[in-house]
């Protein structure tokens, strides 16, 4: 049983909702970005940056540290809010978003924003190096020390891989999960952002992933599926993530393309466009509606 506080819940939720709103202004600023899978991602990013990470925003490059791999690089505009806000950097610097000169690419770079541990443009890499990381971590068999870690797991550094259910149509993301699981990657979890929809239209249609849940498990991993969006069922999928440690896991979240803002949702149209006056004005207003309800 994994138990966590109300209140630890409804901070993680407050938290989503205020980045979903740094997010659109981002968007709306540079008038340019990808709204939808950014809204999916947020209760699973700050998830895992606000409670489950192991990690020192002070020394993103510290050795014994988690690694988050953000594979579905094209909604890094939640990253960097997460980011920001975990302190990794000033946010003031998230209205450059997208700007010339930015550290804050359209795609993150690690050679640019710091906590960024994968560049990720082209889809489908961030199981492949995510079985490498893992792989390297097993075999260098690193421990957290009490001295250095922010909190002690016995466990040690691990590797987390957010995918897109678009990006599942790319071949080398099932040569990763074969890998993974021949070399029986315990330290290794991925998370699917299941919304539905990519920028086409409904991944269905596109290239059905159906039982999506069975094809993983046949590929020898450890499968749980969760809702997305539900702060507390994020948190506990984690944790039985972390105690699986003969094989890889993967924790399928359904989750809702554009969610928070009702116009946007289940709409591939929201992928990647950005939204005018109107659309700003009322996408912030629900979304600030929603905050105002976890915040009481």
């Amino acid at each position: 049983m994994h138990y966590h506080s109300e209140e630890l819940v409804r901070d993680l939720t407050a938290r989503a909702l205020r980045y979903r709103i740094d997010v659109l202004r981002m968007v709306k600023n540079i008038q340019s970005g990808h709204i939808g899978g950014a809204f999916s991602v947020a209760e699973i990013l700050t998830s895992l940056y606000f409670h489950h990470l192991l990690i020192d925003p002070l020394r993103p490059d510290w050795p014994e540290r988690d690694r988050l791999l953000f594979s579905k690089g094209h909604a890094c505009a939640m990253l960097y809010a997460v980011l920001a806000h975990r302190g990794f950097f000033d946010p003031a610097l998230l209205p450059t978003f997208r700007s010339a000169g930015s550290t804050l690419q359209g795609h993150p770079d690690p050679a640019k924003t710091p906590g960024v541990e994968i560049a990720a443009g082209p889809l489908g890499h961030g199981i492949a190096i995510g079985t490498g990381m893992a792989l390297a971590l097993r075999m260098r068999g690193e421990k957290p020390s009490s001295q250095s870690a922010p909190s002690a797991r016995a466990a040690g550094a691990r590797v987390y891989v957010i995918v897109g259910d678009g990006e599942i149509n790319a071949g080398v993301i099932w040569e990763g999960i074969m890998s993974a699981a021949k070399f029986r990657l315990g330290n290794l979890t991925v998370i699917l952002d299941y919304n539905g929809i990519q920028q086409t239209g409904a991944t269905a249609d596109v290239m059905p992933t159906e039982p999506i849940a069975d094809k993983w498990a046949a590929f020898g991993w450890h499968v749980q599926e969760i809702h997305g969006h539900n702060v507390a069922e994020i948190l506990a999928a984690l944790d039985r993530a972390d105690e699986v440690h003969a094989r890889p896991s993967v924790i399928i979240a359904r989750t809702v393309k554009g969610k928070g803002v009702s116009f946007m949702e289940y709409d591939h149209r929201w992928h990647g466009s950005p939204p005018n006056d109107e659309q700003f004005a009322a996408g912030l207003a629900e979304l600030e509606r929603e905050l105002s309800r976890w915040e009481r």
